[in-house]
C-alpha cells in the first residue's frame, strides 16, 4: 500500500449530547438513493447507481448548489446528467487500440455501475456535529459482465462524500487488488448550479496550460487570469501549480474548488447548440444556469502496482 501526505482531513466525531445528522435509504433497485440532513438542515444526496452526488443543499437546506437536468435519468439506465458522476477508469473516448481501456465507453463504467453503500462514519477528533461521511464502495465483482470483459483487472474503488455545513467533499480511492499493475484516468464531472453563466468569472487558471477540445483538441495558454464564458468551452487544463479554482458569480465569490491530490480541471458548457442535441438535458437553455468545474487526474495515466493505492478528490466551499 502506497501512502502519500496531505490526505484529505479527518471529520471530527460528534460529541454524546450532539444532535446528529439523519441518514437514510430510499428507493429500491437501481433508484436507491442515499440522503444525508445534517441537524441545521444542509443535506446530501447520492445515487446508488454510479454514485452520483444529485443534490447538495447548503445555506439550512436553502440553495442547491448542483445542477440536474430535468430529464436526467435516475432508474440506472443510463448516466446521470447532472450532479457529479464519477468517471473511472477513462476519461473521455478511451485510446483506440492497445491500451486496457480501450474497450470501455466514454467515461468507463463508474458512473453507470450500481455501488455498495458502506455506511456513515465519523473520524477522530474533537466534537462537531456539522458533518457526516457516506462510504460507497465498488469492486470487481460488482461490475456489470460486459465490463468486467472490457476491463478485466481486480480493483477496489472507495468513494467518500463528507457534507458539512458550508462544503462538500468527495474523494476517491483507488486499489490495485490483483497481480499486474494498472493504468486508470479519474475525473469528478462537477455540475455547479448558477443564476446567469453571463455573469460568471472562473479564477485561478491563469498562466495555465490547456487543451481545448473545441479546437481540435490544440494546446494553448490562459493569458487571462479570469475566464469568462460566451459560447461552447470543453478545455483539460494540466498541471495547475494552485489547489484552488474560484467561481465568481455578479462579482460576488460564488464556489470554491479545492483539488486535492489531483493536477487537472476541465472547463465545460455546451452552450446552445450541443445542448439541444442532447437528449437528455433539460430545458434547452439550461446552459445558462450551469458550468462544469471537474477536478482529475485525466493528462496521461496513473499507474499502480499490485496492492497500490491512490486517492485524490475536491472540496467544493459554497460561498454564499
Amino acid at each position: 500500500m502506497v501512502d502519500r501526505a496531505n490526505r484529505p482531513s479527518a471529520l471530527s466525531a460528534p460529541g454524546a449530547s450532539d444532535p446528529e445528522a439523519q441518514v437514510d435509504i430510499v428507493g429500491s433497485g437501481s433508484s436507491s438513493k442515499v440522503i444525508a440532513t445534517l441537524p441545521s438542515g444542509e443535506s446530501v444526496e447520492v445515487l446508488l447507481f454510479g454514485a452520483t452526488v444529485t443534490s447538495w443543499k447548503s445555506n439550512g437546506g436553502k440553495t442547491e448548489n448542483l445542477w440536474l437536468s430535468e430529464k436526467a435519468v435516475l432508474d440506472g439506465s443510463k448516466a446521470v446528467r447532472g450532479g457529479v458522476p464519477v468517471v473511472f477508469p477513462v476519461f473521455g473516448p478511451p485510446p483506440k487500440e492497445g491500451h486496457a481501456t480501450s474497450a470501455l465507453p466514454q467515461h468507463g463504467f463508474a458512473r453507470t455501475s450500481r455501488w455498495e453503500f458502506l455506511g456513515k462514519s465519523t473520524s477522530e477528533g474533537t466534537a462537531d456535529s456539522n458533518s457526516i461521511k457516506l462510504d460507497f464502495g465498488l469492486y470487481t465483482k460488482g461490475l456489470s459482465e460486459e465490463a468486467r470483459k472490457a476491463w478485466p483487472l481486480d480493483f477496489g474503488l472507495v468513494y467518500s462524500v463528507t457534507l458539512s455545513k458550508d462544503s462538500l467533499q468527495t474523494v476517491v480511492n483507488v486499489r490495485n487488488e490483483g497481480e499486474t499493475s494498472f493504468e486508470f484516468q479519474f475525473l469528478l464531472h462537477t455540475y455547479l448550479k448558477i443564476q446567469d453563466i453571463s455573469k460568471i468569472a472562473i479564477n485561478g487558471l491563469g498562466a495555465v496550460e490547456y487543451v481545448d477540445k473545441v479546437l481540435d483538441a490544440t494546446t494553448h495558454k490562459q493569458s487571462d487570469s479570469s475566464i469568462t464564458v460566451t459560447g461552447e468551452v470543453d478545455r483539460v487544463y494540466k498541471s495547475i501549480p494552485q489547489d484552488t479554482t474560484s467561481v465568481v458569480e455578479d462579482g460576488k465569490p460564488r464556489f470554491d474548488v479545492v483539488r486535492d491530490n489531483l493536477q487537472d480541471t476541465v472547463l465545460w458548457n455546451p452552450w446552445i447548440e450541443k445542448a439541444k442535441a442532447m437528449a437528455d438535458f433539460s430545458p434547452d437553455d439550461a446552459y445558462k444556469q450551469m458550468v462544469c468545474v471537474e477536478v482529475g487526474a485525466v493528462q496521461g495515466w496513473q499507474k499502480l502496482e499490485k496492492g497500490e493505492v491512490f486517492e485524490g478528490g475536491q472540496t467544493i466551499k459554497s460561498l454564499l
